[in-house]
């Protein structure tokens, strides 16, 4: 049987999708073709807090019976995570991919006020942009993770959304948790020459 990889793509409140994110850099067809079963889903688009986007995949958990990985990115890493935390004996190992930066006060109002902009309620925003280190999560919960082999993997260029504190501060809240080679981000246009190695990257962890 394959190992299952479900791809938790990044955004928030804005028209990231799953295609966008995995399909169309190729690492959806590249995983597949490295022998795993891919599971890539849509996030909602519009949730007013982190519960609403953990209910929504949670469909594709509750009835499972073999364990896979989950591995988020950016803002998906906050998703992961939760999902994780809810389902302790269907997922055997988590990658968090350019973690989104949180508790940056210039970063935050960035992102506010593009939540904002785009209908967002005042009250919503604050819900989506709480938490430690990671987005509506508490550093706790974080470090609760360690009971599973747990990966971080960094943007290959620091970036404000995406900076090495967060990585350096998620490798020391999860004990035993190790770092994965960086690259760009995916929607990103110099991804492209870095797919392969990408691929190779994420079937060595969860293999």
């Amino acid at each position: 049987m394959s190992t299952t990889v479900l791809l938790v793509h990044g955004g928030l409140w804005d028209p990231m999708d799953a295609q966008k994110f995995w399909g169309t850099p190729g690492i959806t067809a590249g995983l597949a073709a490295a022998g795993l079963t891919v599971l890539a889903p849509d996030r909602p688009r519009l949730p007013n807090d982190w519960g609403v986007e953990v209910d929504a995949l949670s469909e594709l958990l509750a009835k499972r019976i073999e364990p896979l990985t989950i591995i988020g990115a950016s803002n998906g890493c906050t998703v992961a995570a939760r999902l994780t935390l809810v389902y302790p004996e269907l997922v055997d190992r988590l990658v968090l991919a350019w973690p989104a930066t949180a508790g940056d006060a210039g970063v935050d109002t960035l992102t506010r006020a593009g939540l904002l902009g785009r209908g967002c309620a005042p009250e919503d925003a604050g819900r989506l942009l709480a938490g430690d280190t990671l987005r509506g999560t508490t550093d706790a919960e974080l470090a609760g993770l360690a009971r599973i082999p747990v990966a971080v993997l960094p943007s290959l260029m620091e970036n404000p959304m995406h900076q090495r504190r967060t990585v350096d501060a998620l490798l020391g809240l999860v004990p035993g948790s190790r770092e994965l080679s960086g690259y760009p981000e995916p929607p990103r246009p110099d991804f492209p020459p870095y797919l392969d190695q990408f691929v190779r990257t994420i079937v060595e962890f969860v293999n």
